[in-house]
């Protein structure tokens, strides 16, 4: 198992044999390291290669048998909780005990990229199973992006999406990695391998630019919220709120094509990030659908807002929890898991009806160039 090493090792360069440690960071990742390479088109009428997820389930299980999991995900259980909901439960005891350190603060959405903290630049090449690059892209090998796994999976072939690794980006959208997230779940072609994120205020646990994604045959319960069209833009992308569903949150879908609609969201997310408002984000459907879900649990336990029973839970709800996926720590509450307890817990995550709507509003607003009259 990879193990992070100290600050400066990686940024000081060192000799023609880099830091030792076989990182991703310039002293080791250079120009003639052969990262294997995956290719993908951006163009519209070009289909999704077949071998996309199969390359990736292959090198995500070679992975897994050289021990480099902190667990066996075959050994965590999953369940449906009854109720009209449709929740999952998935328990991994003591996850948070085997995680690299939070090393930020947790309450505030935009902070600088540290070199001193922990970052993707510090793991081992053998967590990295391939380059995930534009096929025209001649500028690829200068800062690739890297599709690595998961240490602590919270479920088959949890991956993280780390974009232009070495410009060492902090946690916050942009058009271009946002496009890269939504290229990945397009090239993935199953709504069952979905592409998450979480800005930081929303359980993002470490400030380099990172996306989440893994593999349930399942449908999520926010995948079969009911939702209400509040406009639609001049590029045909709906934007709706969802309706009769725990989290607040607005979903986009449809448009010209899939860039439009990539351009939409993160247009939105930028919005949010820049007015310092927490939120996760949720690709779903091979990049067709992307749930933008609103929260407010850090600032409300920072209130002393939040009840002790779910404190003592230790659930922490990024995007995987606000869809309806909820990884749980203790084996009491797999085993007590009830609608109404994951409805207690989910109410408190959310923000409030009328925060909601002036959110949504000054979406549109900063949208309104693109709103249909």
């Amino acid at each position: 198992m990879s193990t992070a090493h100290r600050p400066n090792d990686c940024q000081n360069g060192g000799d023609e044999s880099g830091c030792g440690r076989h990182c991703l960071s310039r002293c080791c990742l250079r120009q003639g390291t052969r990262l294997p390479l995956y290719c993908f088109s951006k163009v519209e009428k070009v289909e999704p290669q077949a071998n996309f997820l199969e390359r990736l389930f292959k090198q995500w299980d070679d992975r897994k048998a050289e021990g480099l999991f902190h667990h066996d995900t075959n050994a965590c259980e999953t369940k449906s909780i009854p109720g009209r909901y449709g929740f999952i439960a998935h328990l991994i005891e003591g996850r948070d005990l085997k995680k690299r350190p939070t090393e930020f603060r947790i309450d505030e959405v935009l902070q600088p990229f540290d070199q001193n903290k922990f970052s993707f630049t510090k793991i081992g090449q053998e967590e990295v199973l391939f380059r995930f690059e534009e096929s025209d892209n001649d500028n690829a090998s200068e800062s690739p992006n890297v599709i690595a796994i998961n240490v602590s999976p919270i479920g088959y072939g949890h991956v993280l999406l780390i974009p232009r690794v070495l410009d060492c980006l902090p946690q916050r959208i942009d058009k271009e990695s946002f496009l890269l997230a939504v290229s990945m779940a397009k090239e993935a072609n199953t709504p069952y391998f979905r592409v998450g994120y979480n800005s930081l205020g929303a359980f993002a646990t470490i400030n380099h630019l990172h996306f989440q994604a893994f593999y349930l045959a399942e449908t999520f319960a926010v995948e079969k919220a009911p939702i209400q069209t509040i406009a639609t833009l001049k590029t045909g992308v709906r934007i709706s709120q969802l309706v009769d569903y725990p989290v607040r949150g607005l979903l986009f879908a449809g448009g010209s094509n899939f860039k439009d609609l990539s351009n939409t969201v993160s247009a939105a997310c930028i919005f949010l990030q820049d007015n310092g408002i927490p939120y996760n984000v949720l690709i779903s459907d091979s990049g067709g659908r992307i749930f933008l879900l609103l929260q407010c649990f850090a600032e409300k336990r920072s209130r002393g807002e939040v009840s002790q029973e779910i404190l003592e839970t230790q659930m922490n709800p990024a995007a995987w929890e606000l869809s309806g996926y909820l990884v749980m720590k203790r084996r009491k509450d797999f085993e007590e898991a009830s609608e109404d307890t994951a409805l207690s817990f989910l109410n408190q995550t959310s923000v409030s009806a009328s925060l909601f709507g002036g959110i949504s509003e000054s979406i549109l607003e900063a949208l309104r160039d693109e709103v249909r009259p």
